[in-house]
């Protein structure tokens, strides 16, 4: 069993368990809670006394330390048997909420995800995104499964910014790892696929109707003024919703991405740079209080809660 060549440093700990009793088939991130190196993070997990360790420490600069080879168990995620079946990594990030990691650490976590699942034979990064699901699936040959450890203990653990990452993860590791990512679940007719009339797609206490017939939906909507029909997705398909005025935006932060769909989970196309950039469109979508905005380029759509308006 081999360890990252991505890692720069090595210092083991000695809180381990060697060797691990279950063959690897997870993955856990973890948040170290402050903006260190792979260096001082591999340090404080040396003492005896400290009681806990990891696999990997990714540093804020994107450096990687080896902690725990990959052969043993660290003790990291409150659980000795997620631990002993799981890599698990400290990720340099911030101190408070949502404990946000920089956006070079964030790269060197995507790529040692990747490099874990291809030494480790596997073809595909899982993200189930629940807790009962993940623990009761039994993962193929070449599956990697992600946990959580805040699932096993009253903690933030990994941190809003990387939880709400980790569909990301799994699909970006698996798209390089050359397995398409499976299909999302065909939704029920019955509930998704529905015209909603609302007074606005974010309120959802105004909804008076959903129908699966969309001239029904607009019936309705004509019955009752200032009433809208949106589809599942909170396009406003009636009546036609005005062409949006653009608008211009100033991005600051480094690590914004950009995406294909005007939601989180979409695939994501890099980065956008801070600086000043053209809206011509907004649409409501998981991920974003404020929506999302379609960009000028058509490079795709950016979160509206991290642009400030001019």
């Amino acid at each position: 069993m081999s360890n990252s060549p991505l890692a720069s440093i090595t210092m083991i700990s000695p809180n381990k368990n060697s060797p691990r009793t279950h063959a690897i088939d997870r993955i856990t991130i973890h948040c170290f809670v402050g903006q260190v190196t792979a260096k001082r993070g591999l340090e404080v997990f040396q003492p005896t006394s400290k009681q806990a360790s990891c696999n990997y420490v990714v540093g804020k600069d994107g450096d990687i330390g080896l902690c725990v080879e990959e052969k043993d168990r660290s003790w990291c995620s409150s659980n000795a048997a997620n631990d002993h079946r799981a890599i698990t990594i400290e990720t340099a990030c911030d101190t408070t909420h949502p404990y946000t990691v920089t956006a070079k650490a964030y790269a060197a976590l995507v790529d040692l995800c990747e490099d874990i699942c291809r030494r480790n034979g596997k073809t595909k990064l899982i993200w189930l995104g629940d807790k009962a699901k993940t623990l009761a699936y039994t993962p193929a040959p070449g599956e990697m499964v992600m946990t959580v450890h805040c699932w096993f203990a009253n903690k933030a653990c990994p941190g809003k910014y990387l939880l709400d990452r980790h569909p990301e993860i799994a699909a970006e590791v698996t798209r390089r790892l050359g397995s398409a990512p499976a299909p999302a679940p065909t939704p029920d007719p019955g509930t998704s696929h529905l015209y909603r009339v609302r007074k606005a797609w974010t309120d959802s206490k105004s909804q008076i109707g959903a129908f699966k017939v969309l001239d029904n939906a607009k019936a309705l909507a004509d019955k009752n003024p200032g009433f809208a029909v949106f589809d599942e997705t909170g396009k406003q398909v009636y009546p036609e919703a005005a062409p949006a005025t653009p608008y211009r935006v100033q991005v600051t932060i480094s690590d914004l991405y950009i995406r294909s769909e005007p939601r989180m989970g979409s695939a994501a196309k890099g980065f956008i740079a801070p600086g000043i950039y053209t809206i011509i469109e907004e649409r409501p979508g998981d991920g974003s209080a404020s929506g999302w905005g379609k960009l000028k380029s058509g490079a795709g759509w950016i979160a509206l809660d991290y642009a400030r308006k001019l």
